[in-house]
């Protein structure tokens, strides 16, 4: 097999690349999620066919973002993978200035010189629906909205999405143009489908957006993108986990890798909420089954104030108590998203220094980010589906206190509003009824 793997994907920030590891491996698939550029000598030898790496491109600068994935080229190319797939949130949120999808799949068309580009546009499995080249996302009211209508992400405080056709949305960020593939074409079937392919790309057409409204569109999107090309090139794909369902191979029954229950650390849980998203809100409000911590401005204003809540956070854990620390939703911070994320990572690492824990829950993609690089993992497996969007992973590190810790990363958008409780559950034990605010 040589150093290669079939299918690579790139996440722009974590939370979405846990999923798509989960994704992969409900495949069968062997498969890996790494928080750095692996050795592609380490990817022999432990037989991987996929692997993840995980990145915050979503909250950097467009020229940072063309930086690193240069700097990732080396190693994508050592790799050789028969699909690359750059997967971005399932909402598209992006702007030319900030996680611009656009540089990343410019910087790699450049370097990969790929057979192809497919822009993926929807989730259906997720409430994430593309037609005629326009996104759609269910709401927290169950309803469904236009992009540029939806009530959170018409409003996301860094990428607000105010553009639902994804063809200007992409091209303002450079990339264009982009021929679309729309559902009526998808419902024609494989055969037909393939046919109008081939006669695009003899045509020149090498950069096509696909609708995606339904789970039978994925499958034929699947089948039409997986099948031989005929090329050594790469397939590029961009999009989100619905690229994963269309690729990766047919889901299996079981849970992929997942340990014994008697292999598993014993222990409390603690879940820190950085996202402020309606969904998220609601999901703490949920959570009747902890020591709940609200999380003030005033407790991370300097070093002394998160170090007390931390201690307060270690004492209710080592109470055998789950703890659940969160932002107050309409509260100002006085500091910027990114700035607060490392707050509370700091807030988290002192925790963790204080009082081990069997199992930890991050809610908020950049949170999330910021947070499993600070407490030095270095890659992810995958170990059970929680809930849609949201997968428990086993985190892996050189520090044997936190070397095998189950860990939920959770975007603001994601998860039913019982998820935090569901987490607990998971681990193999449930709090004591707390009563809230304690």
């Amino acid at each position: 097999m040589g150093a290669g793997v079939d299918y690579l994907f790139i996440g722009d920030d974590f939370t979405g690349a846990s999923d798509t590891l989960a994704t992969l491996a409900r495949t069968g698939r062997r498969v890996r999620l790494f928080l750095e550029p692996p050795d592609p000598g380490r990817i022999a030898d432990e037989g991987f066919d996929a692997i993840g790496i995980a990145t915050e491109f979503r909250s950097l600068p467009a020229a940072a973002v063309t930086a690193r994935i240069e700097a990732l080229t080396p190693v994508l190319k050592a790799l050789a993978p028969r699909v690359v797939h750059y997967k971005v949130c399932s909402t598209f949120d992006s702007s030319p200035e900030t996680g611009s999808i656009g540089a990343a799949v410019a910087a790699l068309e450049r370097d990969l010189a790929p057979a192809l580009l497919a822009v993926v546009g929807g989730q259906p499995s997720l409430g994430r629906y593309c037609a005629f080249g326009n996104l759609f996302a269910r709401g927290a009211d169950g309803e469904v909205h236009r992009i540029d209508r939806h009530p959170v992400m018409r409003n996301h405080p860094i990428t607000p999405m105010t553009e639902a056709d994804l063809r200007v949305h992409l091209a303002r960020q450079g990339l264009d143009p982009l021929r679309l593939i729309s559902r009526p074409e998808i419902m024609e079937g494989v055969p037909r489908l393939r046919e109008r392919l081939a006669d695009l790309i003899r045509g020149g057409e090498r950069r096509l957006l696909f609708d995606a409204c339904d789970q039978t569109d994925i499958e034929t999107i699947g089948a039409v993108l997986g099948g031989p090309r005929g090329e050594a090139r790469p397939l590029l794909a961009v999009g989100a986990s619905s690229i994963a369902e269309a690729l990766g191979g047919d889901l299996r029954p079981g849970d992929g890798d997942r340990p014994a229950r008697d292999e598993r650390k014993a222990g409390p849980c603690l879940v820190v909420a950085g996202s402020r998203s309606e969904v998220t809100a609601a999901q703490v409000e949920a959570a009747r089954g902890f020591h709940r911590l609200p999380i003030g401005p005033r407790d991370l204003e300097d070093a002394t104030a998160t170090d007390r809540l931390a201690a307060r956070a270690a004492a209710a854990l080592a109470r055998t108590e789950d703890v659940l620390a969160h932002l107050e939703p309409s509260t100002d911070y006085g500091v910027s998203g990114a700035a607060l994320s490392h707050k509370l990572a700091d807030l988290v690492s002192l925790i963790l220094d204080r009082q081990a824990v069997c199992a930890l829950g991050i809610a908020g993609g950049d949170t999330s980010s910021i947070v499993v690089r600070r407490l030095g993992f270095h890659s992810l497996s995958f170990e059970e589906r929680l809930d849609a969007g949201v997968a428990i992973c086993r985190a892996h590190s050189d520090a044997t206190q936190r070397d095998g810790m189950r860990l939920m990363l959770k975007g603001g958008q994601v998860g039913s509003e019982g998820v935090f409780e569901r987490f607990v559950s998971a681990t193999g034990k449930r709090s004591p009824a707390i009563p809230a605010g304690r």
